[in-house]
């Protein structure tokens, strides 16, 4: 008698067997493969989290550290700059024409309307009553003489141009070739690239020498 391992039909059965078996394992593996790319998944999506929230903190960090060193650079004297005392300058409103000790005037009694000075840009010399009136809402009056460098005036008029509360003009009898006024303050420089015009706008532009601050620096006189 044949043994029966040797039957047509045992072997189909073990071919059967050999044959789910290998399908099992094949559907073992990759259950295996997707859990550990689940896993991958997941621990990448985590470092991808983690990277952007510790990204966002050092953004932050960041921030908070350059606005305290600028508030710390506000609060520094700038060197030769020139200072009065806020509470001596007066501030009455009139109508005519006032005498100032100082050329560009710091402050004083002025004209009721302010010259606009919203980052605006005067070829022509501008009356000091109004100029003065644009500095006491927060504005820095930028002026220049005829011995300033073309170069240095058209830098002066970019910055101005994209400065809110600032104004420039020239100004025929000042001391030195390029000035920069705020109300009680004033420096002068021989080239708009000297590190201290950047520091006088950051510091005074709407700083806390400004008697009307709020105020606008638009609706008032245009010039010429």
């Amino acid at each position: 008698m044949a043994s029966r391992k040797n039957s047509p039909s045992y072997a189909k059965n073990n071919a059967a067997h050999d044959r789910r078996a290998r399908i099992e394992a094949a559907r073992k593996l990759e259950a295996a493969r997707e859990r550990r790319n689940r896993i991958l998944t997941i621990g990448i999506s985590g470092v991808v989290v983690a990277g952007l929230v510790g990204f966002g903190v050092y953004v932050i960090n960041q921030e908070n550290t350059e606005e305290k060193q600028a508030v710390a650079e506000r609060k520094e004297p700038i060197t030769g700059e020139k200072v009065w005392d806020a509470k001596k300058l007066s501030a009455n409103h009139v109508k005519g024409a006032v005498s100032y000790p100082d050329k560009p005037p710091v402050g004083g009694d002025h004209h009721t309307n302010w010259m606009n000075c919203d980052a605006k840009v005067y070829k022509e010399p501008i009356p000091n009553e109004n100029a003065v009136h644009s500095m006491e809402h927060g504005a820095v009056w930028v002026t220049y003489t005829d011995k300033a460098a073309k170069a240095d005036v058209e830098k002066l008029e970019k910055k101005v141009g994209k400065t809110a509360y600032s104004l420039m003009s020239p100004f025929k009898d000042q001391a030195g070739p390029i000035m920069l006024t705020a109300w009680g303050k004033q420096l002068t420089v021989d080239s708009a690239d000297d590190p201290r015009v950047n520091k006088f706008f950051a510091k005074y532009v709407l700083g806390e020498q400004t008697p009307e601050k709020g105020a606008t620096c638009s609706g008032g006189v245009t010039g010429k």
